[in-house]
C-alpha cells in the first residue's frame, strides 16, 4: 500500500511539474534576446563596449527579422496551407544570404582571433541545433 501511494505521488508531483514548465514559459522579446546573446558573446570574445553595441544591434536585426518571419509560416500553418517546393526554396535561399550576411557583418566588427572563435563557437551551435531538431523528429514519429 505505502509502495502505491509512494508511485501515485511520484506520477502526479512529475505531472504537475511538467505542467508547469510549459506553461510558464515566456517568451524573450527581440530585444530581450539580442541582449543577452551579444553579452554572451562579450564574455566568451572579450569584445570590447563598441563591439557588444555593434553586435547587439545585428542581433537585434536578426531577432526582429526571425520573429516576423515565424508569425508568417505561423499565421500559414493554422490556415492549414504548406509552403510550395518554390516557397521552400526561396526561405533556404533568403536564409543563406542572411547567414552569408551575418558572418559579413560580424567579420569587420571582430579581430581575427575573435572571428575564429565566434565561426568556430557559431558552427558547434548549428550542429546541436541539427541534432535536437532531429531527435524532436524521431519523437514526433514516435508518438
Amino acid at each position: 500500500m505505502k509502495k502505491l501511494i509512494l508511485a501515485m505521488a511520484l506520477v502526479m508531483t512529475t505531472l504537475t511539474f511538467a505542467q508547469d514548465r510549459k506553461q510558464g514559459r515566456e517568451k524573450l522579446t527581440a530585444e530581450q534576446q539580442s541582449e543577452l546573446h551579444a553579452k554572451k558573446m562579450k564574455l566568451d570574445l572579450d569584445l570590447d563596449d563598441k563591439q557588444q553595441k555593434e553586435v547587439k544591434a545585428i542581433l537585434l536585426e536578426q531577432a526582429k527579422k526571425r520573429e516576423a518571419k515565424m508569425e508568417e509560416m505561423k499565421a500559414k500553418r493554422e490556415k492549414g496551407e504548406k509552403p510550395s517546393a518554390e516557397e521552400r526554396f526561396n526561405m533556404k535561399n533568403e536564409m543563406l544570404d542572411n547567414q552569408i550576411e551575418m558572418k559579413a557583418k560580424m567579420k569587420k566588427i571582430l579581430k581575427p582571433e575573435q572571428y575564429k572563435k565566434w565561426e568556430e563557437n557559431h558552427d558547434e551551435k548549428i550542429t546541436e541545433g541539427k541534432e535536437k531538431m532531429q531527435r524532436r523528429v524521431r519523437e514526433r514519429k514516435a508518438n
